[in-house]
């Protein structure tokens, strides 16, 4: 059976939503995950997820690049010293001071509606993507519904591959849109869930559209400021904002290593 005639058919089997569907069953390998796909596609559908999400699901194919990348995250098991070497702490650091010099007014206004400083920002910005330079080359849709297919935590990535083929139905997401091996997208790297609960539309344009550095900075901004940051408060170790800063990203190491740059990038805040 040719492909498009097989999307064409899953598509057709999720719609019928058989009454008794069993559960989208998670494994190990690629060899359930076709399976899998037709259960989580009838959930998804009961859960509100449309034709076009229906249809982005369907076009999926097990993503062994995410499962090798997710498997393997080596740098998170540095030493603090060793991890800021390797993600080039010294440049993010240089590179943040000079757009925010750059760009005052934008990052005031950011820390004026949320309350985060520029250094935070600036430092997230820069660990995530090189301020934009490479926001990942991975299909997002594949590679969420592989993670939430995959065993090891099925739990955390489905409510994220929900919200994947919702975002699909409202157009800011494609079958097609490129981000990280994890399903992130954009400037600072948001899993769909974030993206539907903290998006902001800061251009105005009408979307969200975290490939756009203003949505995509506000966003975080907002992120950080719903998990509890708290405006004039310290966020170094031991200070209270800084138990926001593991809400953005669980590995210690990442958490010390932002909390650090950004404290240099605000000139020792």
């Amino acid at each position: 059976m040719r492909p498009i005639f097989k999307i064409t058919a899953l598509v057709a089997s999720l719609a019928a939503l058989p009454g008794l569907a069993h559960a989208a069953q998670c494994g190990n390998s690629a060899g359930g995950y076709e399976a899998w796909k037709t259960a989580f596609g009838q959930e998804a559908a009961r859960a509100g997820v449309g034709q076009r999400g229906l249809q982005a699901l369907a076009a999926t194919s097990y993503a062994q690049s995410t499962i090798n990348a997710d498997r393997n995250q080596k740098s998170f098991k540095y030493s603090l010293d060793k991890f800021m070497q390797v993600r080039g702490a010294p440049t993010i650091v240089s590179q943040g001071r000079q757009r925010r010099a750059q760009n005052p007014g934008f990052y005031a206004t950011l820390e004026r509606q949320y309350g985060v400083p520029a250094g935070v920002i600036l430092a997230i910005h820069g660990m995530e993507t090189g301020f934009g330079r490479f926001m990942g080359d991975s299909n997002v849709v594949s590679s969420i519904a592989t993670l939430a297919y995959d065993c090891r935590r099925s739990g955390f990535f489905t409510p994220h591959a929900l919200a994947a083929l919702k975002l699909v139905d409202r157009g800011a997401l494609s079958a097609n849109t490129r981000g990280a091996k994890h399903g992130e997208v954009g400037h600072t790297q948001f899993l769909p869930g974030n993206v539907l609960q903290y998006g902001v539309d800061a251009d105005g344009n009408g979307r969200v559209d975290l490939t756009n550095v203003t949505d995509a900075l506000a966003s975080t901004a907002n992120f950080l400021r719903q998990k509890g940051w708290r405006p004039g408060q310290g966020y170094q170790q031991g200070q209270p904002n800084f138990r926001v800063i593991q809400e953005w990203n669980a590995a210690t190491v990442y958490q010390q290593a932002i909390a650090i740059m950004a404290s240099q990038i605000d000139g020792g805040s």
